[in-house]
């Protein structure tokens, strides 16, 4: 099976990890830089979930040309 693994747009991977660590900051949960395989199922739920409802957010808004 191929690796389809090819970003988009390689430089926005700065962008988003600074994106995670602002939701996690909003949301109280401790994400520290590196190994953060101690978090709990629902503290990453939490982290992923809103990144992506910010995600959609800024996608709805650039559609709508604002």
């Amino acid at each position: 099976m191929p690796n389809n693994d090819k970003k988009v747009v390689p430089n926005a991977k700065e962008s988003l990890n600074k994106l995670k660590y602002e939701v996690a900051s909003q949301v109280g949960v401790n994400l520290k830089q590196g190994y953060n395989g101690d978090l709990k199922a629902s503290e990453a739920g939490k982290i992923g979930g809103n990144i992506t409802k910010k995600l959609i957010e800024m996608a709805e808004k650039q559609l709508a040309g604002k």
